[in-house]
């Protein structure tokens, strides 16, 4: 429970500075209902391996998965990366708008409470300490941490360390973002015979959440799962992520 005086303080600022709508910019909440409503689910026929949406009538696994198997055992998630979901997670990691972080992550949870993602252990994607130090936060961290509160599942946020500050994934082609992070974590605790969700915020090839699983079970992890807010669709990626 937040001290009165900081639920003061949270309280002017929302009369100072009212939250906006990342949909329609209309004031009053960061997601207003009719923004939330209509908000870009992901749904099948999606691949089975990494959720890239395919053509109706495709088999489980999209042409990449068939072709190189992530290490991951799966990855779902619940919407598109396109209109306000786009806006709302640039809000969170580039705008350092944190306040966006349990609406996201209740988003995220409420998804989790209906779909099937097998895991009793949230480890959210690290940043690696430099970039950590420039943005002050780990957005998929925030995003864990509220979905753990709301599912009572443990989060272990060190789990996973980032040993390279890799160049952003943002204009890299399919293969260079697989080598971009090939090497670049490192498992630093037990993960023997534990069943993990890894948590990002969105997903693009799913190299990074894959990544993580193979340091996870390369230290005996019994299974891995990824979980991100949103998937990149189909098309070119999203060029400012």
């Amino acid at each position: 429970m937040k001290n009165p005086l900081v639920r003061l303080g949270l309280s002017a600022l929302d009369v100072l500075f009212p939250p906006q709508c990342a949909g329609c910019g209309k004031h009053g909440s960061f997601l207003c209902p009719a923004c939330e409503s209509g908000l870009p689910h992901l749904v099948h026929p999606y691949c089975e391996a990494c959720a890239q949406p395919v053509p109706t009538g495709s088999p489980g696994l999209c042409g990449l998965c068939a072709a190189r198997p992530l290490a991951v055992d799966g990855i779902r998630a619940p919407f598109l990366m396109e209109g306000t979901v786009r806006e709302a997670i640039h809000s969170l990691k580039y705008r350092n708008l944190k306040a966006a972080a349990p609406i996201l992550g209740q988003l995220l949870a409420r998804y989790m409470e209906s779909a099937t993602v097998p895991g009793a252990i949230l480890v959210p994607v690290p940043l690696h300490k430099i970039r950590l130090r420039d943005r002050g936060y780990n957005q998929s961290e925030l995003l864990a941490k509220e979905v753990g509160k709301r599912m009572c599942l443990p989060v272990m946020d060190a789990l996973i360390i980032r040993t390279r500050n890799t160049p952003p994934q943002v204009s890299l082609s399919l293969e260079e973002r697989m080598r971009n992070v090939e090497g670049s974590f490192a498992c630093v605790g037990n993960a023997q015979g534990q069943r993990f969700i890894v948590v990002d915020d969105v997903v693009t090839t799913g190299s990074t959440v894959s990544a993580c699983a193979a340091v996870l079970k390369a230290e005996g992890a019994e299974s891995v799962w990824g979980l991100a807010l949103a998937r990149q669709g189909i098309g070119p990626p999203d060029e400012s992520l």
